[in-house]
This record gives structure tokens, sequence and C-alpha cells, in this order.
């Protein structure tokens, strides 16, 4: 089964569609957010909007040694916001927005495996994030990440 890893990222997010540059009001999600537990630390990183799209890319370190990597773009293009995320590498998967509020945004692609769900939620200053869809047992499953600002 695929797993997109959740990582966003500014590397491959040049390619599929253009964006247009209506401001997406997005940049509630923009910053270097930090989380993970004990010897995983994830780093997910995004620019502000400019030009119709805000830039992400994530990492994941396992005792100091990438585990995994992704690229994420999110375009406002032919009336919607689309999400495309490339993990470690690989071509694009596109979750359009299903539901979005001033601190909120949900994608889903009903056809990907797993997740077939992102959502990014800003409380505060900590940034809340979650990818869901069918776990091998056939019910819902959620993994949540709680970021808040990296140390400088």
């Amino acid at each position: 089964m695929r797993y997109v890893t959740f990582v966003l990222a500014v590397g491959g997010l040049f390619g599929a569609g253009q964006a247009t540059s209506a401001p997406l009001a997005l940049d509630w999600l923009a910053g270097h957010w930090c989380g993970g537990e004990g010897a995983r630390h994830i780093e997910e990183v995004w620019l502000p909007e400019a030009g119709g799209a805000l830039l992400g890319m994530l990492r994941t370190l396992r005792d100091g040694r990438i585990e995994t990597f992704e690229f994420m773009r999110i375009v406002a293009q032919d009336g919607r916001y689309d999400f495309h995320v490339q993990p470690n590498g690989a071509p694009p998967t596109v979750f359009a927005m299903t539901s979005r509020d001033e601190a909120g945004i949900r994608f889903e692609n009903p056809a990907h495996d797993f997740p077939n769900r992102i959502e990014y939620r800003r409380e505060g200053d900590r940034l809340q994030a979650a990818i869901a869809g069918p776990g091998r047992d056939g019910k819902t499953k959620t993994i949540p990440f709680a970021y808040s600002a990296c140390a400088k």
C-alpha cells in the first residue's frame, strides 16, 4: 500500500498546472514547524503565499538520519484549491480542497489508498495536522501531527 507520509515540500513543487495569482489567504500556515517524539523529529516548512501558491517541504529524522521527506504545494487553479504532494520524490498526488475556514483547511482524494484526507488547522501558536484514510482493517485510521514553531 502506498503511503503519503504527509511531509510537505519546496523542491518538487514546480510542475503540473499553472497557479493563478489570486491570494490564497492561507498565510497562517507559513512558518517553520517542528514536532515528533523521542528519536523521531519532524520539520515542516511553509513559505508565505506568492504567485498563487504556497510551497512547503517536510523531513522526518529518526535518530538523526532522514527517514522521509516530502515536497508540497497548494495552488489556486480554475476556481479551486489543489494540494500537490510528492513523498520521497515520487510524482505528485493531487488532493482537492473540500473545506476551509479562517484557520483550517481539508483536502481529499477518495481514489488514493492512504491517506485520502489531509488536514491543517492553526490553533494559536501551534499547527495541528492529520492524515486519514482506510486502515488495513477497513476502518478509518487517523494519524495526528502536533507542531509548534521551531526554536531558532
